[in-house]
């Protein structure tokens, strides 16, 4: 275990350097000066020529690349162009309010979802059935921020159970909104996914071997099914998340949420390169965890499952 973890390491180290090139260069042909965009219509040609100086922007493109990476390898991330704020600062200030909502999120989706398909597998071709594949059906095919607009239209504007937008003070029902919105694709992903392993264990001899002895339905379900049928279901929960953290970046704009998706937009709108670079940093390190824990949570699922 510990040779094939220290081998899935190695791995995405070739896989990290390639993402942070690609965003890097990208970033950096794209038409604007971030520098102008700074200063408005207040700065002259050789204030802009210092400031570009300080920033290391007047350097070619090549120097450039490699003095970021020496800085990556330093575990420095450089400084926010709009506020001289350290990068890192900024993630980690707002990682709070981005790990609350993605977690509720995940949290609502991989309950709702399971619970879903797992029902529906055990009621096939029921009204439950057919009403649950129904909503997850509409649930992926909706756009974030086409919920998100309507639920705040029609909870917080026209019936005023919850709060609208913002943080507030931190309570639960600034969250509720933020939450549905983000975690619903999830669910609808995982109830489809649920219920055809479901159905596909269920269907297997030692199920049925299980049911001639006389175990419970539920003893059956629960004890021998379930966890074989989430083998496929955690490697989808696991590359969920990547997608909440970008699906994050619609949801907190549209309900005012302080989190790291709010920060990459407004970085984006005032080209704020190092801010830009690591939030798409510290997303690929976060989908790159999150794939190594989901490879070693196999051998726990199935215990057929060696690393060797």
């Amino acid at each position: 275990m510990f040779a094939y973890i220290v081998r899935k390491i190695l791995y995405t180290i070739p896989v990290l350097w390639g993402v942070v090139t690609v965003v890097f260069f990208v970033i950096n042909i794209v038409p604007g000066d971030p520098v102008a965009i700074m200063t408005g219509q207040r700065g002259d040609e050789e204030t802009l020529a210092k400031i570009r100086a300080d920033m290391g922007l007047d350097l070619p493109l090549g120097q450039q690349y490699v003095r970021f990476l020496g800085q990556l390898c330093r575990g420095d991330l450089g400084t926010s162009y709009r506020n001289n704020e350290p990068v890192s600062s900024a993630i980690w200030t707002r990682l709070g309010a981005t790990a609350r909502l993605a977690a509720g999120a995940l949290f609502l989706g991989t309950v709702l979802g399971i619970a879903a398909g797992v029902l529906s597998a055990v009621k096939r071709y029921s009204v439950f059935d057919y009403g649950a594949m129904f909503v997850a059906i509409a649930g992926v095919s909706a756009p974030v921020f086409w919920v998100g607009l309507l639920l705040l239209l029609f909870f917080a504007y026209t019936l005023g159970w919850v709060p609208g937008v913002g943080y507030g003070d931190g309570s639960f029902k600034y969250l509720i909104l933020p939450m549905i919105t983000l975690g619903i694709r999830p669910a609808a992903l995982t109830a489809r996914l649920s219920r055809s392993c479901m159905l596909e264990v269920l269907s297997q001899d030692y199920v049925r071997t299980a049911r001639a002895k006389g175990l419970k339905r539920t003893a059956v379900v629960m004890k021998h099914a379930l966890k074989n049928a989430m083998i496929p279901v955690v490697t989808v929960i696991g590359t969920q998340i990547s997608s909440l953290l970008s699906g994050a970046v619609l949801t907190e704009s549209i309900f005012a949420w302080p989190g790291i998706g709010r920060l990459s937009v407004d970085s984006l709108l005032a080209r704020d390169l190092p801010m830009i670079r690591g939030v798409v940093v510290f997303m690929a390190v976060t989908f790159l965890v999150v794939n190594l824990l989901v490879d070693i949570s196999y051998a726990f699922l199935d215990p057929r499952i060696r690393y060797d």
